[in-house]
This record gives C-alpha cells, structure tokens and sequence, in this order.
C-alpha cells in the first residue's frame, strides 16, 4: 500500500520529505470527457430490434433502440525520487483519465419511415436515450475528479524503493477503474426511467394511434 506523508504544521519533515515534497513535481489528476456523435438506422425491423434488445414477452416490442459503449482509460506517469538511507522512495503520481462513449447508434423500426409522425414520435424517445448519455459524462468527471483530489491531496506517496510504481498501478486497477465504470454505469438508471411502462402507454396512442396500428398490421402478416 502506498502511504500518504505524514502531515501538519507540528510535525517535522524528515530531508527526505522536504525533497520529495518541495522539489518534485505536484500530484496531478486530469479529467477529460469526449463525445463521438451518433448515426441514426432505420433498415432493421421493430422484430429484429426486439430481438437485439432481448425482449422475451410476446407482447413487447422494441420500436426504436439506443446503443453506446462507455470507455474508460487511465494514463500514469510521475516524478519519483529515492532515498538510499531509508530504502524508500516517493513519487507525484499524474493521472490522466479519459472518459468516452462510443458513437452512438440510434435505431428506428423499419416499418416507421422518416418523416411520418410515429418516427418522429419514437425518434424522438430514442434521443431522449441519448441526451442522458452525454448529460451523464461531465456528472461522471466532476465526481471523479472530487474523489481523486480528496486520495491524493496534492501531495507525493511514500513506498519501499522499487515499489512506488507497482503498487500506485495496481490501485488504479482494482480501485479507480472499477470505481470510475461504476459511476459511468449509473446512466442506465436514468434509462429506465425513460423507458417507463408511461412512456410506452403514449407511444401506444402517439400520432392517432398510427403506432398501434403498424404493430396490428404487422403481426397479423406473421
């Protein structure tokens, strides 16, 4: 385990903590979030949407349908000096974290063509998917970046000579990767909020029932 400097105004800084914590670099964590944009397809049928969306109940279906992928990639890097007569080292760690989702892929049914008011309609709902994508990254940046802050407080970590690196890398690993996934997971409750059985009750009687319709049409052509 990596140690913070033992601090405050009272207590007396070995050499080795002066040099470490008034020569080297700063602790740095950089935040960044990218959006990539997103396609919009319209060739796949409500029924093969309903298939990739893995809707088991016969009488669900899936009109439209928004797909990401989130990505997430930590960089490390950082000063590290040593102490031969205490046999440790220390190190400024500078994390760089990218946040990212994968160009969005929005479908519509096939059997809603572009400019009808039930494409629109769902069109509509499926951007809905969307915005909460891209609303969620600066919410994930700036929790990050608070609890980032709050480990490394600016200052440099402590370790047993050639340790320093390994042991930082491992707790981005097992601990801020799978911390930082999680807080990216967190959209897919705000999804099912608009995924609501509400949500899907207008649908059913958006646009003069025209939706409704197409579904009746379509399933009596099986």
């Amino acid at each position: 385990m990596l140690a913070l400097a033992a601090g405050g105004a009272s207590a007396a800084r070995t050499p080795f903590q002066v040099r470490c914590e008034d020569t080297i670099s700063k602790t740095i964590s950089v935040l960044s979030s990218k959006q990539n944009g997103y396609t919009i397809n319209t060739q796949l049928s409500y029924k093969m949407l309903t298939a990739m969306k893995g809707v088991a109940s016969r009488n669900q279906f899936v009109l439209g349908l928004t797909r990401t992928e989130s990505r997430v990639q930590v960089g490390l890097a950082g000063q590290m000096l040593q102490d031969p007569a205490s046999g440790y080292e220390c190190v400024a760690p500078q994390i760089k974290v990218q946040l990212t989702y994968e160009p969005v892929k929005i479908y519509v049914g096939s059997e809603f063509p572009a400019g009808t008011c039930g494409y629109q309609e769902i069109l509509a709902h499926e951007m809905r998917h969307m915005q909460a994508y891209m609303a969620h990254l600066p919410k994930v940046e700036k929790t990050v970046t608070a609890a980032l802050a709050k480990r490394f407080e600016g200052k440099p970590l402590y370790a047993p000579a050639g340790t320093a690196r390994s042991a930082l890398a491992f707790e981005i690993d097992s601990g801020w990767l799978p911390y930082i996934k999680a807080e990216m997971a967190k959209v897919e409750a705000v999804q099912a909020q608009i995924d609501s059985p509400a949500e899907y009750a207008r649908l059913s009687r958006a646009c003069g029932g025209e939706i409704q319709k197409i579904l009746i049409k379509t399933r009596a052509l099986r």
